[in-house]
C-alpha cells in the first residue's frame, strides 16, 4: 500500500513540476513584451483547406525585424518559427471557415503570406492583426516590404 501511495505522489509530483515549468516558459517568453496569440499553419497548398488540419496554437513575439514563433505546447525555450519582416509577403486576409473555426480562437483572423516562397496562415485577433501589419509597414528605409 505504501509503494502505490509513493508512485501516486510522485506521478503528481511530476505533473505539478511540468505544469509549473510549462508557466514559467510562457512568462519567459512574455516577459521581453510585445508578444501576441497566434496560430500557424505552415506550407499551406493554394487552395483552400477549411478542415481545420493544420493549425498550431502559439504565441509571436517581436524582436527588431523578426517575429519569433513559439509552439504553445511544448517546453522548448527557442522559436520553433522566425519570419524576418524583409521576406514576408502578405497575401489575402480571409475569415475561419469550416472547421478551422473549432480549431483557431474565436475572433481569429486569418492573414495569408509568402515567407522566402513557402506559404503559411497565421490566424490572429483583429487587434493582433493591425499591429502586424502597422510592423511590417514600418519597415526602415530600403527595405523590401510587400503590405498589399
Amino acid at each position: 500500500m505504501f509503494l502505490v501511495l509513493l508512485v501516486c505522489g510522485l506521478v503528481v509530483a511530476l505533473l505539478v513540476v511540468g505544469l509549473v515549468v510549462f508557466a514559467l516558459r510562457r512568462r519567459l517568453i512574455q516577459r521581453s513584451g510585445g508578444t501576441f496569440d497566434c496560430s500557424l499553419r505552415w506550407d499551406v497548398t493554394e487552395e483552400r483547406d477549411p478542415s481545420g488540419k493544420g493549425w498550431v496554437y502559439g504565441v509571436a513575439r517581436y524582436s527588431g525585424d523578426e517575429i519569433a514563433w513559439f509552439r504553445v505546447f511544448s517546453y522548448a525555450p527557442r522559436p520553433k518559427r522566425i519570419l524576418e519582416r524583409s521576406a514576408i509577403e502578405v497575401l489575402e486576409r480571409r475569415s475561419p471557415e469550416g472547421e478551422e473555426e473549432l480549431a483557431l480562437l474565436s475572433d481569429s483572423v486569418i492573414q495569408g503570406c509568402l515567407v522566402g516562397g513557402i506559404r503559411l496562415e497565421l490566424a490572429m485577433s483583429e487587434d493582433a492583426l493591425t499591429g502586424f501589419l502597422a510592423w511590417l509597414e514600418a519597415a526602415p528605409p530600403g527595405q523590401r516590404v510587400n503590405v498589399a
